[in-house]
């Protein structure tokens, strides 16, 4: 366990004047990500004339939003109409700011989860937390723990087609007919270490070759950089992570991180 994942990024890191909110979440990890369940809620389930805070980044940001709809403490659960209307890196990307907000190691992971569309591996977050004897991977969108192979970080779904063991038109974007294939898991792994570098950028955020990839126009090289980044996300040592995630094609720029 690294404390490095105890410690705010810039897109989790929440103003001294919120965090007064946070005084009623439950002390217990597992607590804090069920609370997350009730203030956002997935585009999907939202009724019309409903907000749309999907492209925010920083979670500063959306906290301010969701006390503007109403003030209560985070700990109350909101009615639909008051909750930020946001997709699943939100739900994990908020429970893992809230998470370290209170000294929890978390991270958010993004990948693949397989118990959206029977057959497939759709496109999501999630957040894991440090329980004192190891990583803890959680849901905070459908409020339980992910069992072993559930979720496929981008990572590990590379892994799993690079040993010829997974199907890549079966990996990508539920309702997004054209957003399928290993274009997305390239993706997926890239974003992921951007996450563990505590960089949670939107997930369908581009930079590097990422566009390149999606449109099939990357060769062998970038297939090998893909192998180091998902051996680096599997050990997710930091120190590893943050001198992988500073090579060429892989950083964020710094104007996207806003």
């Amino acid at each position: 366990m690294s404390l490095a994942y105890a410690t705010p990024g810039p897109l989790t890191t929440l103003d001294a004047a919120q965090l007064p909110a946070l005084a009623g979440l439950p002390d217990d990890p597992a607590g804090v990500c069920a609370a997350v369940a009730g203030l956002i809620i997935h585009p999907s389930e939202a009724g019309a004339g409903l907000g749309d805070h999907r492209h925010i980044r920083p979670m500063n940001r959306s906290l301010d939003i969701l006390l503007a709809l109403d003030p209560a403490p985070l700990h109350v659960v909101r009615p639909v109409e008051r909750r930020l209307v946001a997709t699943c890196r939100h739900f994990a990307t908020l429970a893992t700011a809230l998470l370290r907000a209170k000294g929890v190691p978390a991270r958010a992971r993004v990948g693949f989860a397989d118990y959206f569309q029977p057959g497939l591996h759709v496109d999501h977050w999630v957040t894991e937390y440090w329980d004192g004897g190891g990583w803890v991977r959680t849901d905070p969108q459908i409020g339980r723990d992910v069992a072993e192979g559930e979720f496929l970080t981008g990572g590990e779904a590379w892994q799993r087609f690079r040993a010829g063991d997974a199907d890549p038109q079966k990996f990508g974007v539920g309702g997004e007919p054209h957003a399928w294939g290993i274009g997305e898991i390239r993706g997926n792994a890239i974003r992921d270490l951007a996450a563990l570098h505590r960089i949670e950028m939107l997930p369908w955020d581009e930079w590097g070759r990422m566009a390149d990839s999606y449109a099939g126009r990357t060769g062998p090289d970038y297939d090998e950089l893909m192998d180091q980044v998902a051996e680096v996300c599997l050990k997710a040592e930091p120190e590893s992570v943050a001198a992988l995630y500073a090579t060429a094609d892989l950083a964020v720029p710094a104007s996207m991180i806003s």
